[in-house]
C-alpha cells in the first residue's frame, strides 16, 4: 500500500515539545517565539514538562530487534519519485519540529527550538537550535534549511510542489532563523505542515546528482544511522549514542533500541512463518484470517509470544478499489455507482474475514471528521454553493456503501447495478454487458500483493454475473510502483491515510491541479471543481468546529461522486510480538508508540533466550 506524504514526514519528525503561546492584543492569534504550536487551541504540552504522557521515562536502552518488510528496495534517498526507499529510513532524517503523538496536530521545535507567526498567518520564522547537529557534527544552519526547501521544490517528489505550493521564498533573517513567506495569509496549517520539513545537509549533497536513486547512506541528523545495507535483502539502523537530541524532553523514553534491521521477504506466507520461527521480533497483523487462525502454535500458547490487541483513535482513511476517471470507462458515475453494487463486503466479512471487521462508510472512517446522516445545519451552509454542481443525494440521501445478506446471493444488488449500467448505456445480452457499439465491458485490477487476491476474486466472480469482464494482473512492487506513478492502470486497490487535522494534503489526493502529476496521490484522477473550492475552504478553516464540518462536507462530495469502491477497516491494531519487550501501559492516542516507545526488558530478554524460541 502507497504511504501518504503526511503519515511519512509525520514519522520522521522527532524533537521537543513545549507549549505554545497566543501573543496578548492579537486576536488572530499571533505567537512570536514559541517552542511549539497548535493548529486550533493550545498545544497539550506546559512549558517546563518532563517528557510525553505515553512513554517510559526510565525506559532502559539496548539491545537489537529485528522486523520485516515486504517486497524490496534499491534507494536509500527517499525524498525523490525514483526508486524504492526502504522501511525505516525516516529514522536517520530530523525535521523542524515534530509532531505528538496524543493530540490531533500540534507541532514542537525540534531541529528548530521556536516558531514566530504573524497574526495574519502570511509567513513563519524558525529559530534553530544551536546544539542540533549532523552525524559528522556539523552545525544544521539556515543555509541547510533553504537549500532543503528549494531543493525539493526543484528536484524533490512532485508531493512537495503541492504540499508547500503556497510558499513563496524562504530566506534567512538573522544567523539561524529562517522565515518562509506565504502566497497569502489565512492559512493556518502551512506553519505546521512547513514544521514537518525535513531538514537535509547542503555540505553533503554537493558534487552530487539530488535527482538520482543511490544505495550510499545519506548524511542526517535524526536518532539513527544506517550502519549496514544488503540491496534489496536487509538494512540496519544503529543508534546514535551521543545524539544531539537525546535529552530534549519529548525524546526521554524514545528510541531506545541500539539496533533496529529489517529484513525483506517477498511472500506473506513466508513472512507469517518466518515470525513464528522466530526470525524477526515483532508483527502488526493485517490479515483477518492469520489472526484468527494463523497463532495456534506452543510459542503463543506458553507465552514465548504475546498477542495484544491495540484500539486506536487513529482515523483509518479509506482502502478501497480506486477507479481510474481518467480511463473513459469510469468517467460515467453511474457505471461507477454500478460496479460498487457488486462487491459483497458482508459475505467477504463472514467467510473471509472472520467477523473482524466494519465496512468503510468515509474517507475518514474512526473519527469526529466522517460523515453520517444526512447533512447537519453547518455543513448544509457550507454545502449550499455547490447545489446544482454535485449530485442531488448530497443533499438529501445518507450515504450507505452496498449491502447484502451475507449469503452470497446478490440478485437484489445485481439488478440495481444492471438499472444503473443501462442509464449509462450499457445493456446485457447473452451474458455479456456491451455498449452501444457491440463492446463488451473489460478491465484490469492492479494488484502488487498476490494476498489481496482473495478479496478481489469474489467481487470479480460477481462482476462475471454482471457480464463484465475482469482480468486480474499481479506485478512487483517496483513495476507497480513505475505503472500508479504514471496512473497506467484501470483499478486498483488503495489505502488513502487520513490525518486527525485535514489541510493542504488534500489538493494532492483529490484536487484537479494535482490529478496529472506522476507519482502524485490523486490516483482516481478527480477534476471536479466544487471539491477544489471545497479543499480551499477547508484548509483556511478558523476552528476546529470548522475544520470538521467542512471535512465533513468534503467527504460527501468524494463519497457520492464514487471514485472509490470502499473497502473495510478495523478500530484495532492487532500485534504479535516475541516477549522480550516492555511498553507504556497506555499507548498514545493516536498509534501504537512502536518502535520509538517500546523498549527490551532484561529479564524477558534473558528468559526468552533460555527457551527455545524458534520452536513450535
Amino acid at each position: 500500500m502507497r504511504s501518504r506524504l503526511r503519515s511519512v514526514l509525520a514519522a520522521m519528525a522527532m524533537g521537543l515539545a513545549c507549549a505554545a503561546h497566543a501573543v496578548p492584543g492579537h486576536a488572530a492569534g499571533a505567537v512570536e517565539n514559541a517552542a511549539g504550536l497548535a493548529l486550533h487551541g493550545e498545544p497539550k504540552y506546559k512549558p517546563g514538562f518532563a517528557h510525553f504522557d505515553y512513554v517510559n521515562p526510565q525506559a532502559p536502552k539496548g539491545g537489537e530487534i529485528k522486523l520485516a518488510a515486504m517486497g524490496g528496495f534499491d534507494n536509500l534517498h527517499p525524498f525523490i519519485l525514483r526508486g524504492i526507499a526502504p522501511a525505516g529510513i525516516g529514522l536517520v532524517f530530523e525535521t523542524l519540529m515534530t509532531q505528538n503523538a496524543d493530540e490531533p496536530f500540534s507541532m514542537y521545535g525540534s531541529v528548530a527550538e521556536s516558531i514566530s507567526v504573524p497574526a495574519d498567518r502570511s509567513s513563519t520564522t524558525f529559530a534553530l537550535r544551536p546544539e542540533a547537529r549532523w552525524h559528522d557534527g556539523r552545525p544544521i544552519t539556515a543555509e541547510d534549511v533553504i537549500w532543503t526547501f528549494e531543493t525539493l521544490m526543484r528536484e524533490g517528489s512532485p508531493i512537495y510542489r503541492t504540499y508547500y505550493g503556497d510558499v513563496v521564498r524562504a530566506e534567512k533573517v538573522g544567523d539561524r532563523q529562517v522565515r518562509f513567506t506565504f502566497k497569502s495569509g489565512g492559512n493556518a496549517e502551512l506553519p505546521l505542515i512547513l514544521g514537518q520539513l525535513p531538514v537535509l545537509p547542503k555540505h553533503w549533497w554537493e558534487g552530487r546528482d539530488f535527482g538520482a536513486t543511490t544505495l550510499e547512506p545519506t548524511l542526517g541528523s535524526g536518532p539513527y544511522r544506517v550502519a549496514q545495507v544488503e540491496p534489496g535483502r536487509a538494512i540496519t539502523y544503529e543508534r546514535v549514542a551521543d545524539w544531539w537530541g537525546k535529552d530534549l524532553p519529548i525524546n526521554r523514553g524514545r528510541w531506545n533500541f541500539d539496533r533496529i534491521r529489517y529484513d525483506y521477504y517477498r511472500d506473506r506466507g513466508v513472512l507469517l512463518e518466518a515470525f513464528k520461527a522466530g526470525a524477526y521480533d515483532f508483527r502488526l497483523e493485517s490479515t483477518a484470517k492469520d489472526w484468527a487462525t494463523g497463532y495456534d502454535i506452543p510459542a503463543v500458547r506458553d507465552g514465548r509470544i504475546v498477542r495484544e490487541e491495540i484500539r486506536t483513535e487513529d482515523p483509518r482513511g479509506m482502502q478501497g478499489f480506486v477507479l481510474n476517471t481518467r480511463r473513459p470507462l469510469f468517467q460515467d458515475r453511474r457505471v461507477r455507482a454500478a460496479l460498487g453494487e457488486l462487491f459483497d463486503f458482508e459475505w467477504l466479512n463472514k467467510n473471509i474475514f472472520y467477523d473482524q471487521y466494519k465496512r468503510t462508510r468515509s474517507y475518514f472512517s474512526n473519527s469526529e471528521l466522517a460523515s453520517s446522516g444526512l447533512p447537519s445545519p453547518a455543513e448544509l451552509k457550507i454545502l449550499e454553493p455547490y447545489r446544482g454542481k454535485v449530485p442531488d443525494e448530497v443533499f438529501t440521501t445518507e450515504y450507505k456503501p452496498s449491502e447484502t445478506d451475507g449469503s452470497g446471493n446478490i440478485r437484489a444488488n445485481l439488478r440495481t447495478a444492471l438499472d444503473l449500467f443501462k442509464e449509462a448505456g450499457w445493456t446485457l445480452r447473452n451474458g455479456a454487458l456491451l455498449n452501444a457499439a457491440g463492446q463488451q465491458m473489460q478491465f484490469e485490477i492492479l494488484l502488487d500483493d498476490p494476498a489481496l487476491e482473495r478479496i478481489v476474486q469474489p467481487w470479480m466472480r460477481n462482476l462475471e454475473r454482471a457480464g463484465i469482464k475482469p482480468v486480474l494482473r499481479i506485478v512487483d512492487t517496483a513495476q507497480y510502483k513505475n505503472r500508479t506513478d504514471a496512473y497506467d492502470f484501470d483499478v486498483t486497490t488503495e489505502v488513502i491515510g487520513q490525518s486527525l487535522s485535514p489541510g493542504n494534503e488534500q489538493r494532492d489526493l483529490w484536487s484537479s491541479a494535482a490529478a496529472d502529476v506522476p507519482g502524485g496521490q490523486n490516483l482516481a484522477g478527480i477534476r471536479d471543481p466544487a471539491i477544489d473550492d471545497l479543499i480551499e475552504r477547508l484548509i483556511r478553516a478558523e476552528s476546529r468546529e470548522d475544520l470538521v464540518n467542512h471535512t465533513r462536507a468534503l467527504d460527501r462530495l468524494l463519497l457520492w461522486g464514487h471514485y472509490v469502491i470502499p473497502q473495510y477497516h478495523s478500530d484495532k491494531n492487532n500485534v504479535a510480538y516475541w516477549n522480550r519487550f516492555g511498553h507504556p501501559a497506555q499507548p498514545p492516542r493516536y498509534g501504537i508508540g512502536f518502535p520509538d516507545t517500546w523498549w527490551i526488558d532484561p529479564a524477558k530478554d534473558a528468559r526468552l533466550a533460555s527457551l527455545d524460541r524458534g520452536g513450535r
